[in-house]
């Protein structure tokens, strides 16, 4: 992989990482608080996935809020 290329994680990977449910993510994401990206068409919504750089930035601004 490239420096170009996103890394995408899924919904359970993301709430691993955050320390928080696949619900609390879900709930973040239809409030704004951490928006997801879609892909696929599951549904005809498409499954969840967070890009790594949001997750981390979303980390340190919780700490620096702390």
């Amino acid at each position: 992989m490239n420096d170009q290329q996103i890394k995408l994680l899924s919904i359970s990977q993301a709430a691993k990482e955050l320390g928080v449910s696949t619900t609390t993510l879900r709930m973040w994401d239809k409030i704004g608080e951490l928006k997801a990206l879609r892909v696929g068409t599951r549904r005809g919504k498409g499954d969840r996935r967070y890009r790594r750089e949001d997750i981390e930035n979303y980390l340190k601004n919780k700490k620096v809020k702390l």
